[in-house]
């Protein structure tokens, strides 16, 4: 499983099942702008300008025993070897919990891969230019295994919640597909029919 499905579960279980159960994903402005920092995480002017600090992009990362991979935009490991993961989002900075669990997954990836330690990391955020940093709680680590979990389990049994049909949707970049507005508070019939009955 993508580690990326923690965040977009967290962010709308809608949008992550959209995603990862029906596989359909779109782009807007901000999906846009966020491949755009991710771009740029990986581009050798963007090096961390620390002594001592190197820093690895792009790194491939997996977790067996939460069957997780993906790919770190950067890690940066000190001059004892801990690794510091630093997750690149393209928007102002700000605290959000599905950046954090996203960032714990990748935390928990090389703690596996390693054997070492990995007590925090942080977000950077492209258009401020600042980077908010993340404390690997037990409480976090927690949420990021029952969000795992949770994930999990709606793949596997092919579960696509109902939209939340809030703020969070003009910007979603699956808007047209999720229809919030058009398909909350109807009941799973009524749904099928405004879906599939071309006179409804």
């Amino acid at each position: 499983m993508m580690i990326s499905a923690l965040e977009h579960y967290s962010y709308c279980p809608r949008q992550c099942a959209l995603i990862h159960v029906e596989h359909v994903y779109d782009e807007n402005l901000y999906t846009l702008r966020g491949n755009r920092a991710h771009e740029r995480a990986h581009e050798p002017d963007e090096s961390a300008s620390e002594e001592g600090v190197r820093v690895e992009r792009g790194m491939p990362l997996f977790c067996e025993r939460l069957g997780l991979i993906g790919k770190a935009d950067v890690v940066e490991f000190d001059l004892s070897g801990t690794p510091y993961p630093v997750e690149y989002k393209a928007g102002p900075r700000k605290e959000h919990r599905h950046d954090d669990i996203q960032l714990c997954a990748q935390a928990l990836c090389l703690e596996e891969m390693l054997g070492r330690d990995v007590p925090r990391g942080a977000v950077f955020h492209y258009s401020s230019r600042r980077r908010r940093e993340a404390v690997f709680s037990e409480g976090l680590r927690e949420l990021t295994d029952e969000t795992t979990r949770a994930v999990r389990e709606m793949i596997s049994t092919s579960t696509v919640p109902p939209p939340v049909a809030d703020a969070r949707c003009p910007k979603c970049s699956l808007f047209d597909a999720c229809m919030p507005f058009t398909l909350a508070g109807m009941d799973a019939g009524r749904v099928l029919d405004v879906l599939y009955d071309p006179d409804s």
